[in-house]
């Protein structure tokens, strides 16, 4: 006797509409994701996930959890012994990657907000950084700083790798290219410089850069060196 489908499907869960929803991100970006498709993909009816999800908005709160958790960086809090800038810093570097890799994603994250499940493990991070001695507002403030910048650069770079694919970045070692560069702009020797500087570096320096600022900005302030 052939199992009804019915009965061989896995039952649907919160956690089961979370990952649907990502995998169509993953696949088609975040205009791919709706609850009609989600829906076909899990087999059920559309109204069958409002019993688990209320709205798109909470959809993309819960696909922003998930997201982090994913990157590895989900309120793990410093290793042993590990200083909090470098925890930050290296916090960041795995939730920029883990955006960059996935179509969508720094506009999943942006203006998500937390569940309340996550409220201790958000709570257990802010005490690492009041601990450091900051005021729980700022500590707040750090996170939500550092969260921000890694969007939008992850924003960016998915950006100039779409325009990229039609219109790349001149090759630095082109020299009829470079002249033609010094060419236009002979009467901005600055400009001139800082194209030249930015061709040879890699596509992560900029990213790298104002993560560094932002960090050791936080340093100085709440840990100076001696």
């Amino acid at each position: 006797m052939i199992a009804d489908s019915a009965t061989e499907r896995a039952p649907v869960s919160r956690e089961s509409v979370v990952h649907a929803a990502l995998a169509l991100l993953a696949e088609g970006g975040l205009d791919s994701v709706s609850f009609r498709r989600i829906a076909k993909t899990l087999g059920v009816s559309g109204p069958t996930l409002y019993w688990h999800v209320e709205n798109k908005r909470q959809l993309m709160d819960l696909m922003a959890e998930e997201l982090v958790r994913r990157s590895g960086s989900a309120y793990a809090g410093p290793a042993p012994g590990q200083p909090w800038w470098c925890w930050l810093r290296a916090d960041a570097t795995r939730m920029f990657d883990a955006l960059i890799a996935t179509r969508d994603a720094p506009r999943v994250l942006a203006g998500n907000r937390p569940s309340p499940e996550a409220f201790p493990d958000i709570e257990r991070v802010l005490g690492v950084l009041v601990d450091a001695g900051m005021t729980p507002g700022d500590a707040q403030q750090a996170l939500s700083a550092i969260g921000a910048y890694v969007i939008g650069s992850a924003t960016e770079w998915q950006a100039e790798v779409e325009r990229s694919a039609t219109q790349p970045l001149p090759d630095p070692s082109d020299e009829d290219v470079n002249t033609l560069r010094a060419e236009v702009l002979s009467g901005q020797p600055l400009l001139l410089q800082a194209i030249s500087e930015r061709l040879t570096r890699p596509r992560s320096s900029s990213f790298e850069f104002g993560l560094d600022l932002l960090i050791d900005g936080l340093r100085t302030r709440y840990a100076p060196q001696a």
